[in-house]
């Protein structure tokens, strides 16, 4: 049995320690908002945070979370249920055209805020290269990133 933290709740599974994060987190845990992509660690579709850093989840062996805090997109809302400001952003800025990479490319953005609140375009470029959007939505990250930073200007200025 690998004992979790997923989400803030204590969780067991009893799968091979070698078996990804996101396998463990879908079909186990049935927490299906972490997407498959690549499953090479490329697109960043799998993105989920351990101990508040971003990882790719679809190459990262469940052995390394145990111990350690996994959050998914289905744990960074508010603790009252509502969106998170990142969550709200993505809407506003209506960055959402397939869906695909959204829970990656929002886990990552999420990450970013939490180590600087107000970063510069250099640094959101630096932080995002490894989530790749199918349909090009790269200004409307960039928008809503900053409009959840609370940087409106900057985030008018970028649409």
């Amino acid at each position: 049995m690998i004992k979790l933290n997923v989400n803030g709740q204590a969780r067991e599974v009893d799968v091979d320690p070698a078996t990804p994060i996101l396998w463990v987190v879908r079909e186990n845990l049935e927490m299906t908002g972490t997407k498959f992509g690549c499953g090479i660690a490329m697109c960043g579709a799998c993105t989920v945070h351990l101990d508040g850093k971003p990882v790719r989840s679809c190459s990262t062996p469940i052995s390394r979370a145990e111990g350690k805090a996994i959050t998914t997109i289905e744990g960074i809302a508010e603790d009252d249920g509502t969106l998170s400001k990142v969550q709200q952003a993505w809407i506003e800025a209506q960055v959402p055209q397939c869906g695909y990479c959204q829970s990656g490319q929002i886990m990552s953005a999420t990450a970013l805020l939490q180590k600087d609140p107000n970063p510069s375009d250099e640094q959101i470029d630096a932080a995002m290269a490894g989530n790749v959007c199918r349909c090009g939505m790269y200004g409307r990250i960039r928008t809503a990133i900053k409009s959840a930073a609370g940087n409106t200007q900057a985030a008018k200025e970028e649409a």
